[in-house]
């Protein structure tokens, strides 16, 4: 068996008024996962929580984003987040200097599946 990379999915999210990186954070992989329904696990004759998921993302302060809460997002199968320096801020032209956050992740799929499947 190896893990071999099966899909790529990729969203954005956006925090319109707060800035809040970890908001945009989840809305960028939900928008990521929610418009797919990948049978991926079925072809493979493998449970769907034997996806291991790799997931990135791109925020303007990526140490404020709360990790965990962005892995609560995934439906099945176990995951890693990694949070680079990415995204937009824009201000909103209040006064109280507040920023709309834009935020993207990637999230890529791996399965373990038979050497003999890939050759």
């Amino acid at each position: 068996m190896a893990w071999k990379r099966m899909v790529l999915e990729i969203g954005m999210g956006t925090d319109i008024r707060g800035g809040d990186s970890t908001k945009a954070a989840v809305r960028a992989l939900r928008d990521a996962l929610w418009h797919n329904s990948l049978g991926i696990a079925d072809i493979l004759g493998q449970p769907v929580d034997s996806m291991r998921v790799e997931v990135t993302i791109g925020a303007p302060n990526p140490e404020t984003v709360d990790k965990q809460q962005v892995l609560a997002v995934l439906p099945h199968g176990t995951g890693t987040v990694t949070c680079v320096e990415g995204g937009l801020t824009i201000p909103t032209g209040r006064d109280d200097g507040s920023v709309t956050l834009l935020a993207h992740a990637a999230a890529v799929v791996y399965m373990d599946i038979p050497e003999e499947a890939h050759r």
